[in-house]
């Protein structure tokens, strides 16, 4: 199964999208919304916004034909999750429309994207989430999927707690996904944190990667040819 799903699973705590289980075949509609999330959280990774958007709109029409607030309320949880792993920090507009009839399991992680996860609302939260939402920067390495892994990390650099430990495990995380759009936001904040240091070789190294992450280093070197 992959792992955008696995987390959709997690958050919704419903046997969900089971295009991978054996028995019958499910209806359509849950095959190509999860191939809908699928795609959008690929693209969205990858920095392709256009493609991102056209097939979060097509897993939001499948998921709204059944009626149920709690299915369409794990894809919105999931669309934001991708931007807390790539540092963009916003409101949950799509989820907050759905707040009142969502599950508490969703509403307790949707204020922990958000930082504000209520303490005795911890234990309805993701099992590779809870630690991570006490505070525990160290849980972060102990994450083992990297979309889930990543979120944790952007929600302890959200609260101001990530360590130097967990920024560079976030950056190893996405470089090894090939996920450019949060590999650039931590790269960014690794750059900026030796900046701020004064480790302008270090600085210049990793502004050097960003160009490269862009293209930018590439584009450059085929001008100079």
């Amino acid at each position: 199964m992959n792992r955008a799903m696995k987390l959709i699973l997690s958050l919704a705590g419903l046997v969900l999208l089971t295009a991978c289980a054996s028995g019958p075949k499910p209806p359509d509609w849950q095959l190509e919304a999860k191939g809908s999330m699928e795609r959008s959280v690929t693209a969205y990774m990858e920095g392709n916004t256009r493609v991102e958007t056209a097939e979060l709109e097509r897993a939001r029409r499948q998921l709204s034909r059944t009626g149920r607030a709690d299915l369409l309320a794990t894809a919105e949880l999931l669309h934001c999750a991708t931007r807390v792993a790539s540092l963009v920090f916003e409101a949950c507009s799509g989820f907050e429309k759905l707040r009142q009839d969502a599950t508490a399991a969703q509403q307790a992680y949707a204020d922990y994207l958000g930082g504000q996860v209520q303490p005795q609302a911890i234990a309805l939260l993701p099992e590779p989430q809870r630690a991570a939402a006490g505070g525990n920067a160290g849980a972060v390495q102990g994450i083992g999927d990297p979309l889930s892994q990543l979120v944790a990390a952007g929600v302890l650099f959200q609260k101001g707690q990530a360590s130097p430990a967990v920024i560079a495990q976030a950056m190893d995380t996405a470089s090894a996904q090939g996920w450019r759009r949060p590999l650039l936001a931590w790269l960014n904040v690794q750059a900026q944190r030796a900046e701020q240091g004064g480790d302008s070789e270090e600085a210049a190294r990793l502004r050097r990667r960003i160009a490269l992450t862009q293209g930018t280093a590439a584009n450059a070197a085929k001008e100079r040819n």
